[in-house]
């Protein structure tokens, strides 16, 4: 595949990133550099997609790992610059908006793994997918989604 056609899978498909660089890093200058780092990280895996599982998943996978990784002290070099929307500062309803980072503010305590996890449900992906993308079985998906959810309602209690 082409650069035009990597840009233009990005352009479709850049909410997966900004969904893992929100949910991993808490200051705008911080999610940028992710954003940057994911998008590197997929132009560089790129060739080697084999279309064997999802488009979507094979983001998922190269973006959570990317998350995951530590921030390298090399930048890579920027090949697509998309400024990060701040969705807290474009809340129309402030109820909702402050919902929204209460949720935020939950997800952000749990450890790293079950923030991939949680990521991945709230994208609809079945149980089978998240263990594909995840390296855990389907069962332990299903195990970890519920006291994924039992932590995050004991923490938006508190």
């Amino acid at each position: 595949m082409s650069e035009k056609q990597f840009l233009t899978l990005i352009d479709q498909h850049q909410g997966i990133i900004h969904k893992i660089c929100r949910l991993y890093r808490e200051s705008i200058e911080d999610r940028e550099d992710l954003f940057q780092e994911i998008i590197f990280q997929l132009w560089q895996s790129f060739p080697s997609f084999e279309g064997k599982s999802k488009i979507t998943s094979w983001m998922y996978r190269i973006a959570l790992n990317t998350a995951l990784a530590s921030f390298r002290k090399k930048k890579p070099t920027i090949l697509y610059k998309v400024s990060l929307p701040d969705y807290a500062d474009e809340a129309p309803n402030e109820l909702l908006s402050m919902q929204r980072e209460q949720l935020l503010v939950a997800l952000r305590k749990l450890d790293d793994i079950e923030k991939a996890i949680i990521a991945l449900y709230f994208e609809e992906m079945s149980y089978e997918e998240i263990a594909a993308i995840t390296g855990i079985s389907e069962n332990y998906v299903g195990v970890k989604l519920n006291r994924i959810k039992t932590k995050i309602q004991q923490s938006l209690k508190n």
